[in-house]
């Protein structure tokens, strides 16, 4: 190859690694809103308990017949959290497609400078 084809495939890998960068930085961007807010599903959610409790309070008020010791006796735990199989999936896509778009932007910017560097 010539010189000055040289140049022009080096100029053409530089604006095309231009493009990639850009492009997983916004799609890296759109993903990390949409993951702030896919991530709570993986998390018990605290109005549940408090609602568990609240319930649990409402009835021992309500029985007149409850005697205090009865009451401590009572102590009951809120079921065990377990986040929906589906919950897990899509988060781990979503994280996945985030670790892919990352890296492809990082071989893109190591593409520019070895571009740089020889070409």
């Amino acid at each position: 190859m010539t010189e000055g084809e040289d140049e022009k495939m080096s100029y053409r890998w530089q604006k095309d690694a231009d493009g990639i960068v850009i492009f997983t930085g916004l799609f890296s961007a759109a993903l990390a809103a949409l993951l702030t807010v896919s991530v709570q599903d993986l998390k018990p959610n605290p109005q549940d308990t408090t609602v568990f409790y609240l319930a649990n309070i409402y009835q021992l008020l309500a029985d007149p017949n409850i005697s205090r010791v009865s009451i401590l006796a009572t102590q009951v735990q809120p079921p065990d959290f377990s986040p929906p199989p589906s919950a897990v999936l899509v988060n781990s896509l979503w994280f996945l497609s985030l670790v892919i778009s990352l890296t492809s932007a990082l071989l893109a910017t190591m593409l520019q400078q070895w571009a740089r560097r020889y070409l």
